[in-house]
């Protein structure tokens, strides 16, 4: 495994910033690492990279012990923080020829990542002429100057245009062929763009673990419906394989089933058995978005 953390805890006082924490990745895993603000993301991602020591737990990246050999193990990645800090007054040849020298990488390599991040029209500026956009290929081009095998992007896209968002996603796929990326964001839309699989914690505990594909064929449906005059609730309790169910308004219902099966036809058959005519239907998968939602409630 490129990454592996076992147990992780990290606490400060009497607060667990991060509480048992424990997951794997791979080689070609795009892994979105989710939660709300103040969940222990931050806190995770910098344990992984040596920078802050857990209270509890191992941490591993290609076989190299991160808490008893971080120098080391920082060697085998990259990382692009939050607040992507540059040298606003050096170039951006300047500045990643100074990160090659600190990673002892051939000056070659240089051109070259500039090339493969789009920034060869903006070699020559200073990184303070940049736009946002350009700044955050900077920011990527210094993460995997030394050619890392694991890649830790923390919001990778905040701040970043439309076009540019475009771009920037498509590079972080490039980059995921070979490498093992850790992606926070909060941008829902990004994961389900870039990434392979999902990792969710909340209040510094691990919630959910699983593959993209897992999630979006999720046996949970929701459908709102609405009938021509109120009814019970002991008559909504009798439609099959349904686990939640609210009144919303007098006619109107939210209905959650746990079931593979398509479950329209059965609201259309529970309708025309009670003599009821369906005055609307809308039918929605769990996605993303209303999963991170219940989860973090």
């Amino acid at each position: 495994m490129s990454i592996e953390l076992t147990s992780i805890t990290k606490t400060y006082g009497a607060q667990k910033a991060v509480d048992s924490v424990t997951f794997s990745a791979q080689k070609g895993q795009i892994v979105g690492f989710l939660g709300p603000n103040g969940a222990g993301k931050s806190t995770t991602m910098k344990i992984l990279t040596g920078y802050l020591k857990p209270t509890e737990g191992t941490v591993f990246v290609n076989g190299v012990d991160v808490v008893t050999n971080p120098v080391e193990a920082q060697k085998k990645i990259g990382y692009l923080p939050e607040h992507n800090p540059l040298y606003l007054d050096m170039y951006v040849r300047e500045y990643l020829q100074f990160r090659a020298s600190v990673y002892h990488v051939e000056k070659s390599a240089v051109t070259d990542v500039i090339e493969k991040v789009g920034l060869t029209a903006e070699a020559h500026k200073k990184i303070k002429q940049l736009s946002k956009g350009y700044r955050q290929r900077v920011g990527l081009a210094a993460a995997i100057l030394h050619n890392p095998e694991v890649l830790i992007l923390d919001e990778p896209t905040t701040g970043l245009d439309p076009n540019q968002l475009v771009e920037i996603r498509q590079l972080i796929k490039e980059l995921g062929k070979d490498k093992t990326v850790l992606l926070s964001t909060h941008i829902m839309q990004e994961v389900e763009a870039v990434c392979d699989r999902v990792i969710l914690i909340n209040k510094g505990v691990l919630v959910v673990d699983k593959t993209l594909e897992e999630l979006k064929t999720s046996e949970k449906q929701v459908i709102q419906v609405t009938f021509d005059y109120k009814i019970e609730e002991q008559f909504i309790k009798q439609l099959p394989n349904i686990s939640y169910f609210k009144n919303t308004s007098e006619n109107n219902w939210t209905l959650e089933f746990e079931s593979t099966e398509d479950m329209r036809p059965k609201i259309f058959d529970f309708a025309q058995e009670n003599g009821l005519k369906i005055l609307g239907l809308h039918s929605e998968n769990k996605n993303l978005e209303n999963l991170f939602q219940e989860l973090t409630k």
